[in-house]
Order: C-alpha cells, then structure tokens, then sequence
C-alpha cells in the first residue's frame, strides 16, 4: 500500500487514557476503588465537526491492536501519539506474556513517515522521555523522525504560574491564532533538531513548545504541552483558537504525502 492509499482524512490518536487506583480508609474500614480517564475527550470534542475521521486508541488497547504492519499504519494520514511511552507500543502481549516475536512497531513508524505518513508526538507524562524518564523514546526510531531530540532524563517542566506561548515563525500551523494565546501549565523539555522550524516557544527559557520537520516524504510535529489536564488549563481548552491549532496541524501533517 502506498501513502495514496490512506483512508481518506482518517486519523489514529493512540494514548491519553489511564486507569488510577485508591484506597477511601473511614475509620476502622478502607475499600479500593479504580477509575478510567479519557484525556482526549477535550481533543475529539474540539475536532468532532471537522473533516477528519479520527479512531481514539486509549493506551490499554494500543499495546495490542496499535497497527503491527505498514499497510495498517498507512491507513491513516497521520498518526498522533499522546502520553504513551515506547514500551506500550514495543511490548505486544505475544511478546510480554508468551515470550514470541513481534513487529518492532517504532520501527514501522518511521517506515510509514518515510513513506509520506504524518507523525505527531503531543507532549505529556509519558510522552517524549516522560515522567523518570519512564517514556522511553530517547534512541529510538520515533525520535529519528521527530524534529526534536528527546533529553536523556525526566524532561517533564512543571510551571504552576502558567506561561504564554510565544510564536517565533510564521506558518501554516499557527495560520488564524494571532499571538495572544491563553496560558500553559507545563510541558516536556526537548532538543530542537538542526533542520527542524521551531514555530512556538516558551518565553523564559526558549524551550521549543510547537516544532515541525520532515523524514523522507514525510512530515512529523512536535508539540510538547499536553492535549488535556493538568498542563492544558480550561483557559486554554475553551480558546477558540485550540480547535483551530489542532486543525492546523492535521492539515499540515495531511499535506506531506500529497
């Protein structure tokens, strides 16, 4: 299959799902509880009018059923992944639990970008090199398509003050935004590659914030705040300008086979 052949404007979001466990202690009685979150609620709401068919893949499903061939990637235009780190996507169950070989898919994502697929990495916990370093894409294929090199440790910048992005480029991915852009709580600390457009910055440090770049006939973006909470405040998820960045990128990232 050929990048020609991608669904049309159809879009894979793997991640931004968890499951959190605690422990309510009344008295001389305690009882557990577990609860799922849906971080990309906020994302596909945003997106929910657009032209783009989007398959939310939450993280525990990912380990399975994220695509193990190029032809499954090359279904999609482009492909998003949010706060979920390497090991989910490198350890199939057929490999962690009966010890089988697997399709090593990094690597088949930086075949489907060379191919002229679109990847975007959003930042989070386990994204980029993530919480105690515990996301794991520094070395790895993914990182050899990103436009920005992950740090070899936790790389997570919390800013409960808040910062106001900063554009620093003109380009189709901030097209319609302005430059008064509502405030962030955080993000990952990346490396800018060489050849890479550094869009959007954070002010006090110049840490890059919006990257975009190319691999082969395609093209990945880098966007190293979240999607969702804790760093995407309501000020931020409520702007109209959030659906249009989104937009933006997609249509960018959509583009780059064309």
């Amino acid at each position: 299959m050929t990048p020609s052949a991608h669904s049309a404007h159809s879009i894979l979001l793997a991640g931004e799902s968890w499951t959190s466990t605690a422990t309510h202690i009344k008295g001389f009685d305690q009882f557990p509880t577990v609860t799922y979150h849906n971080g990309a609620k906020l994302f596909l709401d945003a997106l929910k009018d657009s032209r783009y068919t989007i398959r939310h893949m939450p993280s525990h499903e990912a380990q399975e059923d994220f695509p193990s061939t190029l032809e499954g990637l090359l279904a999609y235009e482009a492909i998003i992944l949010s706060d979920i780190g390497a090991n989910t996507l490198l350890l199939h169950p057929d490999t962690w639990a009966k010890s089988q070989r697997t399709p090593n898919r990094l690597k088949l994502l930086r075949e489907y970008v060379a191919a002229g697929g679109g990847l975007m990495m959003v930042g989070g916990y386990l994204s980029f090199q993530g919480i105690n370093g515990s996301a794991r894409f520094r070395g790895t294929p993914v990182e050899e398509v990103l436009p920005v090199t992950c740090l070899p440790y936790d790389d997570r910048v919390e800013v409960p003050e808040g910062f106001t992005p900063q554009v620093v480029a003109a380009h189709p991915l901030v097209d319609g935004l302005g430059t008064a852009w509502p405030h962030l709580l955080g993000y990952n600390e990346v490396q800018l590659k060489p050849d890479a457009t550094l869009i959007a910055t954070v002010p006090e440090t110049g840490h890059p914030l919006l990257v975009a770049g190319t691999y082969g006939k395609g093209r990945t973006l880098a966007w190293t705040s979240d999607m969702s909470h804790h760093w995407l405040p309501p000020e931020f998820s409520d702007w109209d300008g959030n659906a249009r960045l989104w937009l933006n990128c997609l249509d960018w990232l959509s583009s780059g086979g064309e």
